[in-house]
């Protein structure tokens, strides 16, 4: 159990478990007098740094040895950063959950995905009913984002109100929901808040986030006079911009076309929650391929480039009923988050083979982000006066700017999180009191994994470095019974000279010959002669450093 000695029962603190050194997903613990809450339960994309694992999740071993004491899981809004790991998670804590409808309809989905809807309790909480969990009375403060029902928390404690943001912006219209209430925000800096928990997604921004109001006039704009089919890729939580996209296909004269799981099901959500109603239901994509291109308007999944998501499979010919011709137009309706530059460029020079032309939110404006600006950040400082700040949901350069912002608003106290670790906010003065081991972890296919877990980081070097298995049979007194048997994989095989599997062979071969006879009874000293000897072949002949495997058999005379 990791030691808490920097902190008594009756501190109140804030310790952030999810995520790793650069990107952070979304698990915040609070603890008072003994108990603990948790504040969302999210995950993260890996990048090309670890092959075949596409997810991260937070590792809750800490508040794992500790759920007798945890109270609840309460959830902010519904995106993937703050809700996807709580049906692989929910098991190790078992305690129950709290959301609004719209983010409880998206977890119990999840949760009956992994036929847990029976065991884990899921309660809905409307907007303005207290929920009171052990020392903590939290409010739920609805804010303008790019997703339905997106919450701040108000936590009132014994030593003063915590303002957790979550994800938020300012946006006088928003297309789904109510604007962020500036006047309830002010209310509760008048009565004193004693920490804020900001959002520093955008703190390097400038300008303020924009109005989803003028993504729908962009698109408008964009898509006007276009005789060939208009392609929206976009994320597909974002059911605002879904509501945009859709009143601009009506508007246009052109039939909504879904395409993407992800995408259904948040329209599915949205729609049986009366958030789309008077849009005319989309088509499916089998519906949409009889309908002539002036006439079409396909909304799907892949803005950031994914290889199995609609757009790629689109562009690539590989989608069962849709498709894309010269001519057409695909309109990204996002920005490219950091680390998928590539993935999305590959995708976008796939287009432009094909003369397809591309607008993203570089060439109009259709996109805004759904996280704050400075001017935003500004007006929030000004309406809560928090005594401290401590800047979330960034990364580590994101955080730091954030608390140098915090600090130029006149704020007492602003603190630098990290994942582990753990902020006294009260009583006394607001410090860091103690650092917890944290760590992350990867889903690998179907089985979560630790981060450093042994295949994984093989399968990485192996990636990289090639992969080399021999056999190698010995008699009784030491000889070779003829030659090793050797798979290679992931090195280039031929060159002039001769072959590689010919000079590894050739090396492994001159390693047992090398050994004394009286040493070649040890088939693990054999073994790890060859290996030694195969992968500096390697090296050599290929500049790899690959990962090398050997099996040495003895045969007795009688087995030969």
């Amino acid at each position: 159990m990791a030691s808490l000695d920097g902190f008594e029962r009756g501190d109140l603190i804030f310790l952030p478990l999810g995520g790793t050194d650069e990107v952070g997903m979304n698990m915040a613990l609070y603890h008072l007098d003994g108990r603990w809450i948790v504040v969302d339960c999210g995950m993260t994309f890996t990048g090309e740094s670890v092959p075949g694992v596409d997810l991260i999740f937070p590792e809750p071993a800490f508040i794992e040895e500790r759920r007798d004491a945890l109270d609840g899981i309460v959830i902010t809004h519904g995106h993937e950063d703050h809700i996807g790991a709580i049906a692989h998670l929910w098991p190790r804590l078992r305690v129950p959950i709290y959301a609004t409808p719209f983010t409880g309809a998206l977890i119990r989905e999840k949760l009956i995905e992994h036929g847990l809807m029976d065991e884990a309790p899921l309660t809905l909480i409307s907007p303005d009913q207290p929920l009171d969990l052990g020392p903590f009375s939290l409010r739920f403060v609805p804010v303008a984002h790019s997703i339905p029902e997106a919450h701040s928390l108000a936590i009132q404690t014994r030593h003063g109100t915590v303002f957790h943001t979550g994800d938020w912006k300012l946006d006088d219209a928003p297309p789904i929901g109510a604007p962020t209430p500036g006047d309830r925000l002010a209310e509760i800096g008048d009565a004193g808040c004693l920490a804020l928990m900001a959002d520093s997604t955008n703190v390097f921004n400038a300008q303020a986030s924009g109005s989803e109001a003028s993504v729908k006039a962009g698109l408008t704009e964009v898509i006007k006079g276009r005789s060939g089919r208009v392609v929206v890729t976009t994320f597909a939580s974002n059911a605002g911009r879904l509501k945009s996209i859709a009143e601009v296909a009506r508007d246009s004269g052109r039939e909504l076309v879904l395409a993407g799981r992800s995408m259904d099901r948040i329209w599915r959500v949205a729609d049986e929650l009366g958030y789309l109603d008077g849009l005319p239901a989309p088509l499916t994509p089998a519906e949409g391929a009889d309908v002539p291109a002036d006439r079409v308007l396909i909304c799907c999944t892949g803005c950031q480039g994914e290889p199995r998501a609609a757009l790629a499979r689109i562009v690539g010919g590989d989608h069962r009923d849709l498709s894309l011709s010269t001519g057409d137009l695909v309109i990204f309706s996002s920005k490219v988050i950091p680390g998928n530059e590539k993935s999305v460029g590959a995708l976008v020079n796939r287009l432009a083979i094909r003369d397809i032309d591309v607008i993203t939110e570089r060439d109009a404006p259709v996109h805004v982000s759904g996280h704050p600006g400075r001017p935003e950040m500004t007006e929030l400082y000004r309406w809560l006066r928090p005594k401290v700040a401590v800047p979330v949901h960034g990364e580590p350069r994101h955080l730091r700017e954030h608390v140098r912002f915090a600090k130029a608003q006149g704020v007492e106290t602003a603190i630098h999180s990290a994942n582990g670790r753990a902020i006294r906010l009260a009583p006394g003065e607001a410090r860091v009191v103690d650092e917890i081991a944290t760590d992350f972890q990867y889903l690998d296919g179907t089985t979560l994994v630790p981060s450093g877990d042994p295949g994984i980081n093989d399968r990485r070097k192996i990636g990289a470095e090639g992969h080399v298995v021999l056999t190698v049979l010995l008699d009784e007194v030491g000889d070779l019974l003829g030659e090793p048997e050797i798979v290679v994989r992931g090195l280039p095989r031929y060159e002039r000279g001769g072959s590689l599997e010919t000079g590894l062979l050739d090396a492994a071969e001159r390693a047992v010959k090398g050994m004394p006879k009286k040493r070649r009874d040890d088939e693990a000293a054999v073994a790890e002669a060859v290996r030694i000897a195969v992968r500096r072949e390697c090296r050599n002949a290929r500049g790899k450093n690959s990962v090398v495997d050997v099996r040495v058999i003895i045969l007795e005379e009688e087995e030969i």
